[in-house]
């Protein structure tokens, strides 16, 4: 299951997580017993301080790097000369010449700035560093402000996605702009198990003889969405990754979207202290 990017290049569907796995064993295993499940897609950040252990199981896994796609993503917004800097890091930490994906982890509240970081993430694109270049947290308007100097537009936007917040008009839109929308935190910090949500879930899961993850997996996938659920455990890898092969119907669908209540449980993008350099107003 693959989703063609706006260059044409190809990007796993499904993939594994790994915000707040810590680096060392947890996040070294965890990425190891992926890749020998199946994952062929691991998402990664410099703020997550894990992408050494990263590198380290996806060379140790003696799977063809070209066969796995790696996400990282910029840790803040920086003078250009840092931006480097903390690029060529990722890429010895990861132990790769390459990303196939690069992202901005949020956004700045100055789009100027916004606008210069991607002015950098363009050039490394076209030098040959990364496959696929992209951003994470954009509202629309971030889009908007980043489009007036844009030569390429991103290709990917990741974003808080799951029943609570389903995104569908910010899904729209992206597609409308041949962005491909991507998921993170689907499990709404475990609020997918709790309350209406897991009473709607857990009645399909039923009707499926699957869990709640695996449904919401999939409900995302069918809406052509990037998933990459985390989880350190073995077994939760694997009930994951087999998500892949259970099929909604459009009714189910339809049951996990009435299922919004635009609730966020991770940070306002609008409001978020990490995307500022320039000194706060």
């Amino acid at each position: 299951m693959h989703k063609r990017l706006a260059n044409g290049y190809k990007m796993p569907l499904l993939g594994l997580g790994t915000f707040m796995a810590p680096d060392g064993q947890v996040a070294y295993e965890m990425v190891k017993h992926a890749l020998k499940t199946g994952y062929r897609h691991i998402d990664t950040a410099q703020l997550y301080h894990n992408e050494a252990s990263v590198g380290q199981a996806v060379v140790d896994s003696g799977i063809p790097r070209e066969e796995i796609f790696i996400t990282t993503k910029q840790r803040f917004h920086m003078p250009l000369d840092n931006a480097v800097t903390a690029f060529e890091e990722s890429l010895q930490k990861l132990k790769t010449d390459y990303v196939d994906l690069y992202l901005i982890h949020w956004p700045n509240h100055d789009k100027e700035v916004n606008q210069e970081t991607w002015r950098l993430f363009e050039s490394l694109y076209e030098g040959g560093k990364i496959r696929a270049i992209g951003v994470c947290n954009f509202q629309r308007h971030h889009l908007e402000d980043l489009y007036e100097t844009a030569k390429i537009k991103p290709m990917v936007n990741q974003v808080e996605l799951h029943p609570g917040l389903p995104q569908i008009w910010l899904k729209r839109y992206l597609d409308e702009q041949g962005i491909a929308t991507e998921s993170y935190g689907p499990f709404m910090k475990g609020g997918v198990f709790e309350e209406h949500y897991g009473e709607t879930l857990g009645e399909i899961a039923k009707t499926h003889k699957a869990t709640i993850a695996q449904v919401v997996i999939a409900w995302g996938l069918q809406r052509g969405i990037i998933m990459i659920p985390k989880s350190a455990t073995p077994a939760r890898i694997e009930e994951n990754f087999k998500a892949k092969d259970l099929i909604l119907t459009d009714e189910d669908i339809k049951a996990v979207n009435k299922l919004s209540r635009g609730k966020r449980v991770y940070t306002d993008p609008d409001n978020n202290p990490w995307g500022v350099f320039k000194p706060y107003p």
